[in-house]
């Protein structure tokens, strides 16, 4: 499986072309390396962190930032199988962020502190999926 960690730029320009003005849910699925891999010369290159310690830096060190934007964690769920779909595809993390708006998203992405932060999650990260939708109602069928 290819590793995906960061959207490309053409990824990062369709998000940017979507309407900014209504709540985004990212659904966030991520699969972790056995070892963090920091850059060299980074504090943390070589201390042995497994991919899982290092996201948890990563979510430590994000959470004031997403609790200032007004986004929050509305689905956190623990993998068990895959039922239809890529086999190999097996997650260690999964969840679904709220932001109160795209503008929120891309705040947080270029807030400084953030870009400090993103270090631990790309040591972290073997790959993810990031998929953006824009929130819809309940109900009691599939359609």
């Amino acid at each position: 499986m290819t590793g995906y960690i960061d959207p490309d730029r053409a990824q990062f320009e369709a998000f940017k072309a979507l309407d900014r003005d209504h709540p985004i849910e990212m659904l966030n699925l991520v699969r972790f390396r056995d070892h963090a891999a920091y850059p060299e010369g980074h504090a943390l290159a070589g201390v042995g962190l497994s991919g899982a310690e290092a996201y948890r830096n990563y979510g430590r060190e994000t959470a004031p930032i997403i609790a200032r934007l007004g986004a929050s964690i509305v689905w956190r769920g623990t993998f068990q199988t895959v039922l239809i779909g890529p086999g190999d595809e097996v997650w260690d993390e999964m969840f679904i962020a709220r932001y109160p708006s795209a503008h929120a998203f891309l705040e947080m992405v270029t807030d400084p502190a953030y870009r400090q932060a993103v270090v631990h999650r790309q040591a972290a990260v073997e790959t993810s999926r990031l998929i953006r939708t824009k929130p819809g109602t309940g109900g009691t069928s599939f359609g």
